[in-house]
């Protein structure tokens, strides 16, 4: 048998024996459930997203980087006469930040932030958006049906300036679900309904 085959039959039994586990390769983020909600006269959003860090971006954090997460939200009306009426349009922006002196993991939006054990449970803040309020209830009438679209994505826009230009040409700072469609509407009784 000529070399050449020897060593093609050689790399492929080498690959099938290698052990090839699920838990290498980082399943795709997506939005796994979205649910309006009417609390205290506004529609708040609760949703759960699948989505996890790769090795670089873990070891960005670690190293006391600040991680930014934003979730964009849209809710649209449809009108049969004219364009579609956007009645929400809004993001919300979380913070995950390590302080090597403090030893001490942080998340939070905006300027509040809280402490946590570790950066899988700052995740898990990112991961379980409850009570995310995004409308006035009066700008939704009952009885009509509408549209929303939902996305999780790390913001790199908000890094420092060398982190961004590191983010543009490395496809390990591209972290984002896809849009992620839901509709809705609210009844006469002041309930959302699907």
């Amino acid at each position: 048998m000529p070399l050449l085959p020897r060593l093609l039959l050689a790399l492929v039994c080498l690959f099938t024996l290698l052990p090839w586990s699920g838990d290498s390769v980082a399943s795709e983020p997506k939005v796994v459930r979205v649910d309006p909600t009417l609390r205290n006269g506004r529609v708040e959003i609760d949703a759960d997203i699948d989505i996890h860090l790769n090795d670089q971006l873990r070891e960005a954090a670690e190293r006391g980087l600040p991680l930014y997460f934003t979730a964009d939200i849209t809710i649209t009306r449809s009108r049969w006469w004219w364009l579609d009426s956007t009645v929400a349009d809004t993001s919300l922006t979380w913070r995950i930040v390590y302080n090597a002196l403090t030893r001490q993991w942080r998340a939070g939006v905006g300027e509040l932030s809280l402490p946590v054990r570790s950066l899988d449970d700052a995740m898990d803040m990112i991961r379980h958006i409850r009570g995310w309020a995004v409308a006035d209830a009066a700008d939704f009438k009952p009885g009509v049906k509408y549209e929303g679209q939902v996305r999780l994505r790390l913001d790199t826009s908000l890094l420092a300036r060398p982190f961004q230009v590191n983010a543009l040409n490395s496809s390990s700072w591209t972290l984002a679900t896809p849009w992620t469609t839901f509709d809705f509407a609210i009844a006469d009784e002041g309930t959302v309904g699907r």
